[in-house]
């Protein structure tokens, strides 16, 4: 309990010092992130989600939430807590409904094949890998951002597909809007 006190105490913290930043884009961009800091501030409080399956990126008041989840029911109300938070135009619920209990076996195979990815994704040259969130489950790969454009978005999946050991990937990349 004292570790999710501090959890949210920092988020609110970092909410709290994005939101004296400069305005224009860098404004924006802080604006982004106060989002997405109270977005992930309110799924720790939850009794229904666990904030460690939901990754939260925010473009614009654009908030896209992916990761996999046990329920459909923790799925719903992480879509309810972002579309009720203050400055969000839009969500993109992509969280994926899955049995996440792993063994410990499952978990190193499934780290180790994401960070297998991301290496992919950096050394590819079209790639932004920075802008490119990597989940594994199971042998499965979930690509969740904002990228450029639609061939940036292809090509994140085809480096993606072709790490050996990637069973299926999801592609739930995003093209920014402008």
């Amino acid at each position: 309990m004292k570790y999710k006190f501090l959890s949210v105490a920092g988020l609110a913290l970092c909410a709290m010092c994005a939101a004296a930043g400069p305005a224009g884009n860098a404004g924006a961009a802080v604006d982004d992130s106060v989002i997405t800091a109270k977005i992930k501030a309110a799924l720790v409080e939850d009794s229904t989600t666990k904030a460690r399956q939901i990754k939260v990126k925010t473009q614009h008041g654009v908030v896209q939430l992916s990761g996999f989840v046990n329920t459909s029911e923790s799925k719903q109300r992480a879509a309810a807590i972002a579309t009720d938070t203050e400055g969000v135009k839009e969500v993109h619920n992509d969280l994926e409904v899955r049995d996440t209990g792993k063994t410990a076996g499952e978990r190193l195979d499934d780290s180790v094949l994401t960070t297998k990815v991301k290496a992919a994704l950096v050394g590819n040259k079209s790639t932004k890998a920075h802008e490119i969130k990597v989940t594994t489950l199971r042998g499965v790969v979930q690509l969740s951002g904002f990228v450029d454009s639609d061939d940036a978005k292809a090509e994140a999946a085809k480096v993606a597909a072709n790490v050996n050991g990637v069973k299926d990937v999801e592609n739930n990349l995003r093209v920014k809007s402008l």
